[in-house]
């Protein structure tokens, strides 16, 4: 399973739920600390912003940061959870979980796992960009892209609750 949420809970949501793997989507990389349990190659870094479009001194999602991510979860060896976290726990780390479970399931449908997030979570908002990406490269013919729009807005907050995504 994979566990989402915020820098803030990164800590506490590793140790509460015994994750072996950790995805980071932060702009300051160096504000996430590795848990010291967790090995370095079990931990991904992708340094982007939260934007959906091009913005100068920014860094936009792009194949590079999707492909990293669609590797590591599909290394990961699903004996303990993962986490993934960004800095509110709402958008990238939203989307990346998105990602990892159409990844790691390709039979699952899409709208199925983008509505188990949002039961799961009021304020989540995936990440359109990283979304369509991963959805070009999983071949998912825009039904990832789809899925995460009829969502529609979550609720406004400056951080998202963690929460779990089943991966069956």
């Amino acid at each position: 399973m994979i566990h989402v949420c915020s820098l803030a809970r990164l800590h506490a949501t590793v140790d509460e739920t015994g994750a072996s793997h950790i995805v980071t989507l932060l702009r300051q990389t160096d504000r996430a600390t590795r848990p010291a349990h967790i090995a370095p190659q079990n931990h991904l870094i992708l340094g982007l912003e939260d934007i959906a479009e091009a913005s100068e001194g920014q860094t936009l999602p792009a194949d590079e940061h999707v492909a990293r991510l669609l590797a590591f979860a599909q290394s990961w060896d699903r004996k303990a959870p993962m986490v993934v976290h960004c800095f509110a726990g709402i958008s990238r780390s939203t989307a990346a979980a998105f990602t990892a479970a159409c990844a790691l399931n390709p039979a699952r449908d899409e709208a199925e796992i983008a509505r188990a997030i949002r039961d799961a979570s009021a304020t989540a908002m995936p990440n359109t960009r990283i979304v369509a990406i991963a959805d070009r490269m999983l071949k998912r013919d825009g039904r990832m892209v789809r899925a995460v729009e009829a969502l529609g807005r979550g609720l406004e907050a400056p951080e998202g609750h963690p929460f779990r995504l089943d991966l069956l």
